[in-house]
């Protein structure tokens, strides 16, 4: 059985597309399909059921999917400490921004510490602007961050968190799969600035409309902005990671609004070039193991 084929097929399951599996994987889309077909044969059983363009797991597939990411783990596990344990410092210095440590860092550190017991973690958190300066000063290992470019900066994307409009329970919205941009301008606003370029694209698409939104409050904290939604004093744009737990509870409700999707937080690990490769290389697949395996009842399409 190739490994190549198992990672396919959790790619696809992760990202809900063969075409976004792909160009994670960096292979094109007729490979990453050539490499399920393969599976299933090896394993002798259909692993998705196509229906036109709708695919969902099948029976099979869902049993197999579990197995599939513990075959991918303990491989990728072993690789990097016969090839990198050299290259891990005894404590890892890391910076991240006060959302990454809020809700992605409590899944990714254990999984580091699963595959690196002896690891030492020292974990800072401070803004992005200031984690490239330390990262560039040598005073931190990595950083995880939201997008930025510098010549002396190696990027790497961790995770595409994204932003959806959440109003609070009973809210009239809820009762519609999804509302129009110009039925915003009637609603009060949280709005959660963060200083990226996603956060600019949905302010620039505002100025389009006849009636923008009432922009009642303006935030840099996600707590703040989620509990102000969750006290009915409007609504907001947030990403759709941090807001999880409330959905589970219907405190707050997801509403699509088709003219300003698209839109997600891209969250990379940064380091100096050609420096902690090895280390890079660890956090980002312990970071997508932990998330790949938060993933249940998935709905693939193709």
């Amino acid at each position: 059985m190739n490994i190549d084929n198992i990672e396919a097929f959790v790619y696809v399951v992760h990202f809900g597309s063969f075409n976004k599996a792909a160009d994670a994987l960096f292979l094109s889309q007729p490979s990453v399909t050539a490499r399920i077909q393969s599976l299933e044969r090896d394993l002798d059983c259909l692993l998705f059921d196509r229906n036109g363009k709708r695919i969902n797991l099948t029976e099979k597939g869902q049993r197999f999917l579990m197995d599939a990411q513990e075959i991918l783990r303990i491989y990728q596990r072993s690789k990097l400490q016969l090839h990198h344990r050299e290259e891990l410092p005894g404590e890892l210095r890391m910076d991240c921004t006060i959302s990454v440590s809020n809700y992605i860092i409590p899944e990714v550190l254990p999984r580091i510490k699963e595959d690196f017991p002896g690891l030492q973690i020292k974990l800072t958190t401070t803004t992005s602007d200031l984690i490239l300066q330390r990262v560039l000063r040598r005073e931190t290992d990595l950083g995880l961050v939201r997008h930025v470019v510098h010549p002396h900066i190696h990027s790497v994307k961790l995770l595409d968190d994204p932003i959806r409009l959440f109003v609070y329970e009973g809210h009239p919205f809820t009762r519609f799969a999804s509302v129009s941009a110009e039925q915003l301008g009637a609603e009060p606003f949280i709005f959660f600035e963060c200083g990226s370029l996603d956060w600019v694209k949905i302010q620039r698409s505002f100025e389009s409309l006849r009636h923008p939104p009432r922009i009642e409050y303006q935030v840099d904290n996600l707590e703040t902005a989620k509990k102000l939604v969750m006290n009915r004093a409007g609504i907001c744009f947030l990403p759709e990671l941090c807001a999880r737990k409330e959905v589970q509870e219907g405190r707050l409700i997801p509403v699509e609004v088709p003219e300003i999707s698209g839109n997600s937080l891209h969250t990379h690990i940064i380091s100096l070039q050609g420096e902690n490769v090895g280390l890079c290389e660890a956090i980002l697949r312990a970071g997508r193991d932990a998330l790949l395996r938060r993933e249940s009842n998935i709905k693939v399409l193709y």
